[in-house]
C-alpha cells in the first residue's frame, strides 16, 4: 500500500482535480509533444495512403521509407546537440559528399593497388578513413568557431561551399564506382538485410532491453527517493513498446525479395525453385540498425554523460556555464567533431546504397537535417531538444517526400511543402515556448 502511494507522480489534490487524460499522461510520463508528432505522422501516412490509392502503407514502401530515412536520421542526432548550444551547421550535406567521395576513391582506386579490390579489410579501412576525414573537418570548423569567435552560421556556410568544391576536385567531377561488396551491405537491399530469423531475434532482444530499462529506471528512482510511475503505467509502457517493436519487425519481414533476385539466390545455393515461387523476406535493413544504434548511443551521450550535461548547460546559459567552470570552447569543438563523424557515417550509408560516390551526394541534406531536428522539438533558441524527437522528425520529413513522389507531385511543389512545414514547425515551437513561460 505504501508503495502504491509513493508510485504516484503528482500530489493527491492536483491529481484528483485533473481529468482522466491528464492523469494518464502524468502517470505514464509520455512526452505530449512527441505524441503530437506521432499523431501528425499517422495522419500523413493515412492521407498519402488514400491519395496514392493504397500504395503508401505497404511493406515495400515502408521498408524503403525506413532505409531512405537513415542518413538524415543519423546526422540529425548530432544536429540536435549543435542547435542546443545555439549554433548551426550548414555544411553537413557537403561534408557528407566529401566523405563519400573520399571513401569511394579509397576503396575503388587506392586500396586495390595494395591489397586488392575484394580484400576483407577494404570496407574497414575505407570506413576508418571516412570517419577520420569527417572528424577532422568537423573539428577544424569547431576550432574556428570556438577559438576565433567566428559565428557558426558563417563558418559552416563557408564550409558548405568549400567542401562541396573539394568534393569535385577529388576526382574532377567524375563518379566513382563500384563499391566493395562488403561495404555495400551498409546500404541495404537484398544483401544489406538480416533476414526474417535474425530480425525476430533482434526484435525480441530489443523488447528485453526495453523491459530491462524500465525495471532499471524504477530501481534507480526508488534508490534515490524519486517519484515512481504506477505499476500499471510501467506495464502499459512495456507492452506498448514491445508491440511497436514486434510490429515493425513483422512489416520488415512482410517485404520479399524480387523474383529475379530470389531465382539467382536459389541457383547460387542449389535451392530447388518451387512452382509457387520462393518467398525470401528482407527483414530489417542494416542501415536501419546502424541508425538505431547511433540513436541509442547519442541518447546515452546526451542524457547520461557529463559531456551531454555540459551541452545543455551551455545552451541554457552560456555565460553561467563558463562561470561554472565548463570549458565551453572545447565542448564546442567536440560537438562539431562529433557532427563530422556522424556525417561520415551517413556518407557511408549513402555511398553504399548508391554503389557509387557522386558529386551530388548530400545536396540540400543540411536543410533536411536542420528541419528534422526542429520538427522534432529542438528549439533554435537553444537549451532544449531530444534525439528521439529529431529522428522522428527525420521520418516525418522523409514520409512527406516519399508520399509526394508516389502522388506524382511536381518537384517545385515538393520544395514548397517542405519549406512550409519547416516554418510551421518553428512557429509551433515559438508558441509552445511562450505558453510554457
Amino acid at each position: 500500500m505504501a508503495e502504491m502511494v509513493k508510485s504516484t507522480t503528482s500530489s493527491g489534490p492536483r491529481t484528483a482535480e485533473a481529468n482522466p487524460v491528464t492523469r494518464f499522461f502524468r502517470a505514464t510520463e509520455i512526452d505530449t509533444r512527441l505524441l503530437g508528432m506521432i499523431g501528425a505522422l499517422i495522419i500523413i501516412w493515412i492521407g498519402f495512403h488514400i491519395i496514392t490509392g493504397g500504395l503508401f502503407l505497404t511493406p515495400r514502401n515502408l521498408w524503403n521509407l525506413s532505409v531512405q530515412t537513415t542518413d538524415i536520421a543519423v546526422m540529425t542526432t548530432g544536429m540536435v546537440l549543435i542547435i542546443v548550444t545555439r549554433n548551426i551547421d550548414l555544411s553537413v550535406g557537403s561534408v557528407l559528399g566529401l566523405c563519400g567521395m573520399i571513401m569511394g576513391v579509397t576503396q575503388a582506386k587506392i586500396l586495390p593497388e595494395y591489397i586488392g579490390f575484394d580484400s576483407p579489410f577494404t570496407w574497414a579501412i575505407t570506413l576508418l578513413v571516412g570517419l577520420a576525414a569527417g572528424c577532422l573537418i568537423g573539428a577544424f570548423q569547431g576550432i574556428i568557431i570556438a577559438f576565433l569567435n567566428v559565428p557558426s552560421f558563417i563558418v559552416t556556410l563557408g564550409g558548405l561551399l568549400v567542401w562541396r568544391g573539394a568534393t569535385w576536385l577529388v576526382t574532377s567531377g567524375q563518379t566513382v564506382a563500384p563499391m566493395d561488396q562488403t561495404f555495400r551491405i551498409m546500404g541495404g537491399g537484398a544483401e544489406g538485410s538480416i533476414g526474417a530469423t535474425w530480425s525476430w531475434i533482434v526484435g525480441i532482444c530489443a523488447c528485453l532491453f526495453v523491459i530491462a530499462s524500465i525495471v532499471g529506471s524504477r530501481r534507480q528512482r526508488r534508490r534515490f527517493g524519486f517519484p515512481r510511475r504506477p505499476m500499471w503505467a510501467e506495464y502499459f509502457l512495456a507492452v506498448l513498446s514491445c508491440v511497436l517493436i514486434l510490429g515493425a519487425v513483422w512489416i520488415a519481414n512482410s517485404y520479399y525479395w524480387p523474383i529475379n533476385i530470389a531465382k539467382k539466390y536459389a541457383e547460387t545455393n542449389n535451392i530447388p525453385w518451387p512452382e509457387t515461387g520462393l518467398d525470401i523476406p528482407y527483414g530489417i535493413a542494416v542501415p536501419v540498425l546502424i541508425a538505431i544504434v547511433v540513436g541509442i548511443i547519442m541518447t546515452f551521450i546526451a542524457t547520461r554523460l557529463r559531456f551531454g550535461r555540459y551541452v545543455f548547460a551551455i545552451g541554457g546559459n552560456p555565460e553561467a556555464a563558463e562561470l561554472a567552470g565548463i570549458k565551453t570552447r572545447w565542448v564546442t569543438v567536440r560537438i562539431f567533431a562529433l557532427m563530422g563523424i556522424l556525417a561520415a557515417i551517413a556518407a557511408a550509408i549513402s555511398t553504399a546504397r548508391l554503389n557509387a560516390a557522386t558529386n551530388s551526394q548530400g545536396t540540400l541534406d543540411e536543410l533536411y537535417t536542420i528541419a528534422a531536428a526542429v520538427i522534432g522539438g529542438t528549439s533554435l533558441a537553444g537549451g532544449t531538444g531530444t534525439i528521439a524527437g529529431a529522428m522522428l522528425g527525420a521520418l516525418v520529413m522523409q514520409s512527406l517526400q516519399s508520399g509526394m513522389v508516389l502522388a506524382h507531385v511536381d518537384t517545385p511543389l515538393q520544395s514548397v511543402v517542405v519549406g512550409t512545414v519547416l516554418v510551421v514547425a518553428v512557429w509551433l515551437d515559438t508558441v509552445y515556448r511562450s505558453r510554457a513561460k
